[in-house]
């Protein structure tokens, strides 16, 4: 597992152990994993602590997208790919991501600090293009904007 069993337990307990509490279980133990997602083996540990098959656990967590399956980087960017986000030019802000980071859409950078995916909308229509990133959202994105965020991620002072 890469959750502890005492956190994974603990979760549990929060939430009493009941099955209609599956979603936000498995998205609290997503946020205690360093990695942002819930591997198989803490999957089939929650069906058999809350009574269910490991197949309702999995159709729960493969159904939320925003329910992590694989690993991902430690900020986590959510490009919104809405008709509004395109009408107003995502492409731009993906193409400088993309660049930017050396990875294309889907894929995380190698030291695993950023992973960028498309995301259906989030509500930010009236800021787009949008991105969401560890949950918090940034709107009226422009090139610049998004370079000055990427050297704060990284920790880069300014010139």
């Amino acid at each position: 597992m890469v959750v502890s069993k005492d956190k994974v337990e603990e979760i549990l307990y929060n939430y009493d152990c009941r099955q209609d509490a599956l979603v936000p279980i498995l998205m609290d133990i997503q946020d205690k994993c360093d990695d942002h997602y819930v591997d198989e083996e803490t999957q089939r540990y929650i069906a058999n602590r809350l009574n269910l098959t490991y197949v309702d656990v999995y159709e729960v967590s493969s159904f939320f997208s925003a329910i992590n399956k694989k690993p991902k980087g430690k900020y986590h960017i959510q490009l919104c790919n809405s008709s509004v986000c395109r009408i107003n030019k995502k492409d731009i802000i993906e193409e400088y991501l993309e660049k930017s980071l050396g990875i294309q859409v889907g894929e995380t950078t190698s030291d695993n600090l950023f992973t960028l995916e498309h995301t259906p909308c989030f509500g930010a229509c009236d800021i787009s293009p949008a991105i969401r990133i560890n949950k918090k959202v940034y709107g009226h994105l422009t090139i610049q904007k998004v370079k000055h965020l990427l050297k704060d991620l990284r920790g880069e002072l300014d010139d």
